[in-house]
């Protein structure tokens, strides 16, 4: 070998070291904390990083029948909720009192009030939903961010836009059967399951992914089981999604998580996988009917939740498009 060989040689491996050392010592930083963003500490969209334009445009041709699909249920004074939640709606005529009109073309009008909780019906769980021990999502303590008149971070109103690719699991169809029945985890083995027998090749990063269970068919008719118990998704599957870097986890029940939870589940420990730990967001009781019923199992998912500043979550509905 020569000089200038051997030198050469020296540099590369030199440069080999180097790199190493450096890889090892980012591997060794400590997390800041247990739900410190891969994003950075300024971050407070989570996996929704992932829906960038390149990944709208996959999704856009996703697109070939032109139906688009309410995934919303309609809100009312019925509604089930998770106790104490409530809604009410009130119509109300301004100045109008014993039928008055407005002005010389006798205007009249009607406004409406609403009055309730947003966690109810078809919504939107934002980050500053569920936390772990007041920890929530990328290290921001309850007492320094959620507020009496508001969430201070992490509120509804920094959802962007979303337009990316959405996958409808039919596990209703998977276990042959009309309505899965409570207390059913989906975990690895059934989402893959799931996937195999629907053709689906893949859950991608940036991905929407929804169950149906057949669970709404319930609602209006046994209330009191559709709200308090329901399949869904339980920790191991939870963690799975995670790991292929999913935007959103649905269902088409109240918890999207498996009620009764599994042996060795904490409380709404799913919600703390997702929104916590991955920044996650939920969509629970999304209306997946007619999808399975098309077996439209891909198609473009759209949303654009109220941005109601410092709010927890959201009423919603989002349309899935083929």
């Amino acid at each position: 070998m020569t000089a200038a060989a051997y030198r050469s040689c020296r540099r590369i491996a030199s440069a080999f070291v180097v790199s190493a050392c450096l890889a090892s010592a980012a591997a060794a930083e400590p997390q800041p904390c247990l739900t410190a963003s891969q994003f950075g500490p300024q971050d407070e969209v989570g996996n929704l990083n992932y829906v960038t334009p390149a990944r709208t445009l996959a999704a856009a041709k996703l697109v070939t029948k032109g139906k688009a699909y309410r995934l919303g249920i309609e809100t009312n004074k019925d509604t089930p909720a998770f106790p104490p939640r409530w809604f009410r709606l009130t119509i109300v005529q301004p100045g109008q009192t014993g039928g008055a009109t407005l002005g010389p073309t006798r205007s009249s009008y009607n406004d409406d009030i609403v009055t309730g909780w947003n966690g109810i019906g078809s919504q939107l769980d934002g980050f500053g939903h569920v936390g772990i021990d007041n920890l929530y999502f990328n290290c921001n303590m309850a007492g320094d961010f959620a507020m009496a008149d508001g969430l201070t971070k992490l509120g509804i109103e920094n959802v962007p836009a979303v337009a990316t690719r959405g996958v409808v699991l039919d596990m209703a169809g998977y276990f042959g059967t009309d309505i899965v029945k409570e207390g059913t985890p989906f975990n690895r083995a059934e989402i893959e399951g799931a996937m195999k027998r629907q053709g689906i090749a893949s859950i991608d990063k940036g991905d929407v992914v929804l169950f149906h269970t057949g669970w709404l068919a319930l609602l209006g008719k046994d209330n009191v089981r559709f709200g308090s118990v329901g399949p869904g998704l339980g920790l191991e599957g939870a963690r799975y999604l995670a790991s292929l870097g999913v935007a959103m986890v649905g269902a088409d029940n109240p918890s999207v998580e498996v009620i009764p939870f599994e042996k060795g589940a904490g409380v709404f420990e799913v919600h703390q996988i997702l929104l916590a730990q991955h920044g996650i967001h939920i969509l629970e009781n999304m209306n997946t009917a007619e999808l399975v019923k098309d077996q439209a199992w891909e198609f473009l998912f759209t949303l654009g939740p109220a941005r109601i500043t410092g709010a927890v979550q959201a009423i919603v509905n989002p349309v899935a498009i083929r």
